[in-house]
């Protein structure tokens, strides 16, 4: 619960919708579920609701439900609010049964309104709703809150408590510090404003760092000490209050999801989170337990959107498809799942400024390790020393400058090694110990921005082998030799980029692609202007999902290399992965494909195609063609086209998408919607969306 002075003037815009919903004309009990994250002020919203309508209803009752529910006490707290006479020791004395029948008596015929706060089961409200009458034609209302969306699902029409904005935050920062007609002192307005946005718009943090500062001096120093640590202050006030409700959710978490939370710690601060990479971690840490008749994967994002269901992991962005594709979690909750982490031995992660780890991480299985940008003094030296002394660890996800090296780490599953700023050097070396990469054999999840070296000489067949292998990304200029593919036959996804060599491509074989039979997604980067290095590679019919850059094949060779996959389902073609200005595509080709990318393959104006060529084609995204005459018409004839979107395409592709989608319109095809973003005439364009 939020208590602060006229912290409900920042909650104005939702309580109008509660008030709509509380006075609405539907004669008959209406459930209004009200839920989000814990502190973010369901609550208070529920109390000022509450009180405002007093007088609107014949009838209130306020019931805290709690975690460790007791149904006879919810029907005896409803029965103390309902009739103040009555006695909590003569309602005891009476059994579950009793107190239904005579919460039942005290209601009917009545306009009531009961709130019930803080419920974390559906169970419990099935025990209960029994006894609240209809009451139809008297437009009574039932108001819950909850943090789990599946409890929210009791009622229709819910309200989703949201994260305030950056205005609305200096608001309610403001109204914690200050007297009624106080204002905020000109000089500390920008760090107040700064402190404000760290909060990241939850309201108990906020509220939280207003009384510490209500209660601190003012001055601009300690200011801007507090916008620096907000984390610590927020977890030290009140002794530690924000935690402990952020904790009830972590402790309500079923047996199969607490390691996928605590795991959530490992990522760096702020950062979006790849759902596709997340997974597979999950399922490479062995935290899914298997399902018969689904995938690990799929088990996997089932467990994720029960996470997020709870609003423990929030939902960044979405595919097309509607599918969660990138996720965050808030400050708040990292730094639980951190200190769970810690004292459960779970997972070690270096804390920013941290000059060196400490030895007792010896023992950990999970070890993240991110320098900050703002780290000037950052020394890898002593942190790289003490990752001799981690002989268990299963997990490193790492973040820094210099190479991390490989010692041996025999029960390592899961390596992700980040390196961005030197990815793209090639004067620096990248190729890992051939005895050290194919001796660790457990590893199952494999980020590293280098090369893959062939595997040692002379060993026997089963020798060196990465069974367990199933993600391999990041790899530079991958021979493909037959020796390597032999010897990750498991591999699922594979991320590659070939770069400038002065020998040449002679030795890659990118025929051997062919051999990884279980190969369900590969995304292909050439960074060269040797472009004959594409012309021999054949692609294996396990292909699910296929992204190309900078390949520059001609668009005959779809019909040869890609066309004929008949699992593909994702294609995406972005810059340059085909020149040429015409595509003219066949029948009996691309007979699964849901989804298709074409982006700045610039030279494209002339696009010849049939309905029946992409009979399953959903979502059509064209990017910065700006030399495309058309959209063929015949687009619009595909029975499961969903939406087409175009960003900075020509004027030309925008008419016949408006074209298409006014034919759809006349055949009654409502659902089809198509999109425009045009790009302003800027380094870093902006886009101003265009939806039909």
């Amino acid at each position: 619960t939020i208590k602060c002075k006229n912290i409900h003037l920042t909650l104005d815009d939702v309580l109008n919708e509660v008030m709509d919903k509380l006075t609405g004309q539907q004669s008959n009990l209406r459930i209004i579920p009200i839920v989000g994250m814990g502190g973010i002020g369901k609550t208070t919203l529920a109390r000022n609701a509450y009180v405002k309508f007093m007088k609107h209803f014949d009838i209130r009752a306020w019931v805290t439900v709690s975690q460790n529910y007791n149904v006879r006490e919810i029907l005896i707290e409803i029965l103390l609010c309902i009739n103040k006479a009555e006695s909590r020791e003569t309602l005891s004395a009476k059994s579950e049964g009793e107190l239904g029948v005579k919460v039942h008596q005290s209601l009917w015929g009545r306009r009531y309104l009961i709130v019930m706060d803080d419920i974390w089961s559906v169970e419990v409200w099935d025990k209960v709703n029994l006894f609240f009458p209809d009451n139809v034609g008297q437009r009574s209302r039932i108001m819950i809150t909850t943090r789990l969306s599946d409890v929210a699902s009791i009622g229709s029409h819910g309200v989703v408590m949201d994260f305030l904005n950056e205005d609305k935050s200096w608001d309610l920062l403001c109204k914690s510090i200050l007297e009624e007609e106080e204002e905020c002192p000109p000089e500390l307005e920008e760090i107040g404003k700064k402190i404000a946005k760290n909060c990241e718009g939850l309201p108990l943090s906020i509220v939280v760092i207003g009384g510490h500062l209500a209660k601190s001096k003012r001055t601009r120093e300690h200011w801007e000490y507090v916008s620096e640590n907000i984390k610590k202050i927020v977890n030290s006030e009140d002794d530690e209050r924000c935690l402990k409700v952020l904790q009830l959710s972590y402790n309500h978490l079923p047996v199969h999801l607490k390691p996928c939370f605590l795991y959530m710690g490992v990522f760096p601060e702020d950062k979006k989170i790849r759902v596709s990479w997340l997974v597979k971690l999950w399922v490479s840490e062995v935290f899914v337990k298997p399902i018969k008749g689904k995938s690990l994967e799929v088990v996997s994002r089932e467990y994720l959107q029960e996470l997020c269901d709870r609003n423990l992991i929030l939902v960044h962005e979405r595919g097309s498809y509607g599918n969660i594709k990138f996720c965050k979690i808030h400050d708040l909750l990292r730094e639980l799942c951190l200190r769970e982490a810690e004292k459960e031995k779970f997972l070690y992660v270096k804390r920013p400024h941290e000059l060196t780890i400490p030895y007792g991480i010896s023992t950990h299985r999970r070890i993240g390790i991110h320098q900050s940008m703002s780290e000037k003094d950052y020394h890898p030296d002593p942190v790289l020393r003490t990752l001799q002394y981690v002989p268990l660890v299963r997990s490193l996800i790492c973040n820094f400058e210099e190479r991390l090296p490989l010692l041996d780490f025999r029960l390592l599953r899961v390596l992700k090694v980040d390196d961005k700023k030197s990815y793209f050097d090639n004067n620096r070396q990248y190729e890992y110990s051939v005895e050290v990469v194919f001796r660790l054999v457990n590893l199952r999840f494999i980020a590293i921005r280098s090369d893959l070296p062939d595997p040692p000489i002379g060993g026997k067949d089963d020798e060196f082998v990465l069974g367990n292998l199933q993600t391999l990304t990041y790899i530079r200029n991958f021979k493909c030799g037959e020796e390597v593919v032999k010897r990750i036959p498991n591999i699922n996804k594979l991320q590659i980029s070939y770069f400038e060599e002065p020998q040449g491509f002679l030795s890659y074989c990118l025929d051997n692609l062919d051999h990884l039979h279980k190969l369900e997604s590969l995304r292909f980067s050439l960074y060269s202007k040797n472009k004959h290095l594409v012309q021999n590679f054949i692609l294996p019919n396990s292909l699910k999902k296929l992204t190309l850059w900078g390949t520059m094949l001609k668009w005959d060779d779809m019909k040869t290399k890609i066309g004929l996959l008949p699992s593909l389902q994702v294609l995406k073609l972005k810059a340059s992965s085909f020149v040429g200005t015409e595509w003219e595509t066949i029948e009996g080709q691309f007979c699964n494909l849901r989804y298709l990318l074409i982006r700045s393959c610039r030279d494209l104006e002339w696009w010849t195609t049939d309905s029946n060529h992409f009979p399953r084609l959903e979502h059509l995204h064209l990017q910065f063609l700006d030399k495309l005459k058309e959209i063929p018409s015949c687009i619009g004839e595909i029975s499961t086209l969903q939406s087409i979107e175009l960003i900075s395409c020509s004027k030309l592709a925008v008419i016949s998408a408006k074209q298409i989608l006014k034919e759809q319109e006349d055949f009654g095809n409502v659902d089809f919607r198509a999109q425009v973003f045009v790009a302003k005439p800027m380094r870093f364009p902006n886009f101003i969306r265009e939806t039909w």
